[in-house]
């Protein structure tokens, strides 16, 4: 009989999901969503691969949970830390230094694109999640505007060139390459929106 995580069925079975999870963003740090298989995400979370179909379908429907469980989280989080931000154009710094802290594993893995290798369906609900960071940084860029922080035509322009910007390529992770990059890819952002700072 398998060993059960946590105290009851359902914290077992939140557990077993997550371990899955985030065996394939680790997994994706190795090689392309493409080359992975749900007997390997299972291998790597330590779960049986039998087990794995209480939880997940299929290896897409763990890239949707995890993708749905980052999301949300991140959003939230980072919803708690602006709403005690005044300023529009610090909540704008804000957002930029946060997107580039990130560990974006899916933009970054290797091998095809996920536009190129997932369903339809799944292309679909993932950009999804990628609208709700537009709308995020929509309300942000508005705020600024209104504030005359920034000097903007078009906010979904804007909205394109920046998330573009964001995840064109990931932030350096050793010092002092990471701040520099950070710091420049703000200036630029910020000096091409029209700010004088």
């Amino acid at each position: 009989m398998p060993k059960i995580i946590g105290s009851t069925l359902a914290e077992h079975r939140a557990a077993t999901r997550t371990r899955l999870c985030n065996a394939l963003a680790t997994l994706m740090q190795e090689r392309g969503f493409d080359a992975i298989t749900l007997a390997e995400i299972a291998a790597e979370a330590g779960v049986g691969r039998t087990a794995v179909y209480n939880h997940f379908p299929d290896k897409e429907s763990v890239l949707l949970a995890y993708i749905n469980d980052e999301t949300s989280g991140y959003l939230e989080s980072l919803k708690q830390e602006l709403a005690e931000v005044e300023e529009p154009l610090e909540k704008l710094r804000i957002y930029i230094r946060r997107q580039l802290q990130l560990n974006q594993v899916f933009h970054f893995a290797p091998g095809p694109s996920l536009r190129q290798v997932v369903s339809p369906k799944v292309w679909d609900d993932l950009r999804t999640h990628g609208a709700a960071m537009d709308n995020f940084l929509r309300e942000i860029l508005a705020g600024a505007v209104a504030d005359r922080a920034i000097q903007v035509q078009d906010i979904e322009v804007a909205v394109r060139i920046i998330h573009s910007i964001l995840t064109g390529r990931p932030t350096p992770t050793r010092e002092p390459g990471r701040t520099a990059f950070i710091d420049s890819i703000e200036a630029f952002i910020l000096r091409g929106l029209g700010t004088q700072d």
